[in-house]
C-alpha cells in the first residue's frame, strides 16, 4: 500500500509537471504568432495614400470647413507627443489611475487590484477542485482574474467616450453663441459646464475649477486633453490655441469644428453600421464553442470531465483557443476602420 501509495504520488507530480511544460509550450507558441503579427502587420500602403489624397484635396479646396480641418491636421502632426502625460506620470499605478478615471467611476486602484485578485483567488480555487491540477488552476485565474476587470473597464470607458462625443459639437456650439453675445471664453467655458449634462460638463468644470486656482486655459484645456486622449477634445484645444497665437474669428473656427465633428460622428455610425453583420458574425462563432462546451457539461459532466484531466484533451483544448484568439484578432482587423 505505501509503494502504491507512493507511485501515485509521483503519478500526480508528473501530471502537473507534464501541464506546466504544456502551459508553457502554448503560451511560447502564442508570443511567437504575436510577434510575427507585429513584426509583419505594418501600415496599409493603401489607408496612406488616401490619407495624403485627402491631405491634398484640403490643401487646394475653396471650402472654409475643409480648410479648417485642414489646419487641424497639420497642427496635430506639428505637436510633440505627450505619451508621458496620458499615461499619468510614467508609472503603472499612475497609468491605471488616469484608465480609471476615464470611466467617470469613483473607482481607486486599490479597490481595483482587490477585485482582480478576489476574481482571480475565487476562479483559480473552482479549476482546482475540478480538476486536481494546481498550474492549471493558478493559469486560469490569473487570466480571468486580470481580463475581466481590464475588459469592463475598457467597455466603461467607450461607453463613456461615445457619451462624451455625442454631446461634444452642442458644446461647442454653445461657446460659439457666448462669444458672438460678448462673453468671454472662460466665462462661456463655466457656462457649458452647467448646461451640458453628462460627460461634457464634467470635464468642463474641472477645466473651470482649474483656472479659478490660477492654472492658465491652455494648461487647464491640455491637462484634460492629456487624461482623456480624445480626437475630439485635442482639435478644440488646437483650435483654442491656434486662435489665441494668431487671432481671428474664433466663433467660426469653432462653428466649423461642430460642424466637422458632427460629420465624424455621423461617418462613424455608417461604419457601424456597416460592420454590424461581421461583428454579430464575429460574436456568434467566437462564442458558440464556449455554450455549446458548457451546455454538454451541464447535461452530461462525465463527457467532457477528460478536458480538465487528460493531457492529449489538455492540450488539444489549448491548441484550439490558440487557433480561435488568432482567428477572433484576424475578424476583429477586418471589421476595424480608422477615421
Amino acid at each position: 500500500m505505501p509503494h502504491r501509495a507512493s507511485a501515485i504520488c509521483n503519478e500526480r507530480r508528473n501530471a502537473e509537471m507534464d501541464t506546466v511544460q504544456i502551459l508553457l509550450m502554448t503560451f511560447g507558441l502564442m508570443a511567437m504568432i504575436a510577434l510575427l503579427a507585429l513584426a509583419f502587420g505594418g501600415p496599409s500602403a493603401d489607408k496612406e495614400s488616401s490619407r495624403r489624397l485627402q491631405a491634398l484635396r484640403f490643401r487646394h479646396s475653396e471650402s472654409s470647413a475643409e480648410k479648417t480641418e485642414a489646419q487641424l491636421h497639420r497642427a496635430l502632426a506639428s505637436r510633440k507627443p505627450t505619451m508621458h502625460a496620458i499615461a499619468g506620470s510614467g508609472s503603472r499605478m499612475d497609468a491605471l489611475a488616469v484608465r480609471l478615471h476615464r470611466t467617470g467611476k469613483s473607482w481607486t486602484v486599490q479597490q481595483y487590484i482587490q477585485a482582480s485578485c478576489g476574481i482571480a483567488l475565487v476562479v483559480a480555487l473552482l479549476i482546482f477542485m475540478k480538476s486536481g491540477v494546481l498550474a492549471l488552476g493558478l493559469t486560469v485565474g490569473l487570466v480571468v482574474g486580470g481580463g475581466i476587470p481590464h475588459v469592463v473597464v475598457g467597455h466603461l470607458i467607450k461607453k463613456r467616450y461615445n457619451n462624451f462625443t455625442s454631446k461634444f459639437p452642442d458644446a461647442i456650439e454653445l461657446l460659439v453663441r457666448g462669444l458672438r453675445s460678448g462673453l468671454p471664453v472662460a466665462e462661456t467655458l463655466g457656462v457649458i459646464s452647467t448646461e451640458i449634462p453628462g460627460p461634457v460638463g464634467q470635464e468642463f468644470k474641472m477645466v473651470t475649477e482649474r483656472m479659478r486656482i490660477g492654472r492658465s486655459m491652455d494648461d487647464a484645456l491640455q491637462e484634460t486633453a492629456d487624461r482623456l486622449n480624445m480626437a475630439e477634445f485635442n482639435f478644440f484645444c488646437i483650435t483654442i490655441a491656434i486662435q489665441r497665437e494668431t487671432g481671428g474669428n474664433l466663433a467660426e473656427t469653432l462653428a466649423n469644428l461642430a460642424d466637422v465633428l458632427r460629420k465624424r460622428a455621423q461617418m462613424k455610425l455608417k461604419i457601424r453600421a456597416m460592420s454590424s453583420e461581421s461583428k454579430a458574425s464575429a460574436y456568434i462563432i467566437g462564442s458558440l464553442p464556449f455554450m455549446v462546451f458548457i451546455m454538454i457539461y451541464w447535461v452530461n459532466p462525465l463527457y467532457l470531465a477528460g478536458f480538465f484531466s487528460d493531457q492529449r484533451l489538455i492540450i488539444t483544448g489549448l491548441g484550439g483557443l490558440t487557433w480561435m484568439g488568432i482567428g477572433v484578432i484576424i475578424m476583429a482587423q477586418m471589421i476595424s476602420f480608422e477615421i
